[in-house]
């Protein structure tokens, strides 16, 4: 079995049918075709088998393709390592919300560049948890910046806890330290209804029994400090924002009691590129974070 045999095995099964598997490897369907047969021949199995119009993977033909996925991962990244070994280089995606931003660019990737000063970072802004996700499966970025949790098809690194605070317009006469029980009948600013962060929120509130007024609905945190300023009401978000809001005159206060989210490094189940595997070992070590 050679390399160009093991692309055969796993184009066949990700289009389902020879002629477009065929047509994505640009080489014709009988050849295609043959070259299956030989393979099944020599290794004394059936991959695939006919159904309909298509074929189908068979029990044995599905470990011979992960297999073969594995292997052709491995040769990328040993072809990547050899060109950054060249030239000292290579790219680095990372999908980040603009909420996260501060603490990536400020301490994660000094820290990175600093050691790989060849590597081209990109920085994917996304639209909150979900536009990371997105980002991370349409390959749009190798590595994610996000809060917990994210769908079972990512693998997250959890690097640390930030406290939840709330962020408010100056005047409100509230303790340095809200109890819970005050957000009942408060202006909040909430992410839309149906969003899997307001979800979320909505739970929140349950678990602590208070109903706050929707003062307004935005996923859109770049301009945050405007909308609590336009809109009159407060909005939960992290410590990490804390100098950012204060420098636009508003006010942050502590909960009670105090609740964090986990921020991690997320990416897809496959085998990391060589940049991507370095910056994830440089913040999973607390030299940077």
């Amino acid at each position: 079995m050679n390399l160009q045999q093991l692309r055969y095995v796993v184009a066949t099964a990700e289009h389902r049918t020879m002629t477009d598997a065929a047509r994505s490897l640009y080489i014709a369907q009988p050849a295609l075709s043959r070259a299956i047969r030989d393979l099944e021949r020599e290794l004394g199995m059936t991959l695939f088998a006919r159904s309909g119009r298509g074929v189908v993977v068979t029990a044995q033909g599905r470990r011979v393709v992960k297999l073969a996925k594995e292997a052709l991962e491995a040769v990328s990244e040993i072809e990547a390592l050899a060109t950054s070994t060249h030239t000292g280089g290579g790219e680095l995606r990372i999908a980040s919300p603009p909420t996260l931003e501060s603490g990536l660019a400020g301490r994660l990737l000094p820290a990175y560049v600093a050691e790989h000063p060849g590597v081209r970072v990109q920085i994917v802004r996304s639209d909150g948890r979900d536009g990371v996700v997105h980002a991370i499966r349409e390959q749009r970025a190798d590595l994610g910046l996000t809060d917990l949790p994210v769908p079972a098809d990512l693998v997250s690194h959890p690097l640390e806890r930030q406290e939840i605070v709330l962020i408010s317009p100056p005047g409100l006469e509230l303790p340095d330290t809200v109890p819970m029980i005050r957000l009942n009948g408060m202006r909040l600013i909430l992410p839309p209804v149906g969003s899997a962060r307001r979800r979320e929120f909505d739970q929140l509130f349950a678990t602590y029994g208070v109903r706050p007024i929707v003062a307004a609905e935005t996923d859109e945190r770049g301009g945050w400090h405007t909308v609590v300023r336009t809109a009159a009401a407060s909005l939960l978000w992290y410590r990490g924002t804390a100098e950012q809001a204060v420098r636009a005159g508003l006010v942050v206060r502590s909960l009670d009691p105090p609740l964090r989210r986990v921020i991690a490094l997320v990416h897809a189940r496959r085998r990391l590129t060589v940049v991507a595997q370095d910056f994830l070992t440089l913040a999973e070590t607390g030299r940077a974070l």
